[in-house]
């Protein structure tokens, strides 16, 4: 069976971002890991969320960037909080519009199904002021979407 598995460079510390995403994330798990023969960790494949992902050591020859990210789907404002608050604690950065940069530089996008559903509603006023409120936040607040989709905001 052929599968597609996002592959991440990291400079060194693919190590301790693993640590940090098992935290993050309920169900996560090492599916595999090889180190080197002073026990230092190259390459290693996890499952996040049922997403399988393969974080290498590979030193400093390719950085991280917003050009690729990981989306993870949400329900509540209090998955948005802690899960932002996980990734971002000890360096990472909240971005525009529900994404935000990892202590380790990789991008994330935080996205409640809310979201989703208000921004496809056909009333393209209702969709058009949820987008315009998205468009004003870092992380998002679903209340405040909600209120803008309503015509409150």
């Amino acid at each position: 069976m052929t599968t597609i598995t996002p592959f991440l460079w990291f400079d060194d510390n693919a190590e301790q971002a693993i640590e940090r995403y098992l935290k993050v994330f309920d169900d996560a798990e090492i599916v595999d890991e090889n180190r080197l023969p002073d026990g230092k960790l190259f390459i290693a494949t996890i499952r996040l969320q049922g997403q399988t992902l393969t974080l290498m050591n590979g030193g400093p020859g390719h950085k991280l960037t917003d050009a690729f990210s990981l989306s993870v789907g949400v329900e509540t404002q209090e998955e948005v909080d802690s899960i932002s608050d996980a990734l971002i604690d000890g360096g990472g950065e909240q971005g525009p519009c529900g994404w935000l940069v990892d202590a380790f530089g990789l991008s994330w996008q935080v996205i409640p199904s809310l979201l989703m559903r208000l921004m496809s509603d056909p009333d393209p006023e209702k969709a058009g002021r949820t987008q315009a409120a998205m468009m004003q936040m870092k992380r998002l607040d679903l209340q405040a979407l909600q209120d803008a989709y309503d015509g409150k905001a």
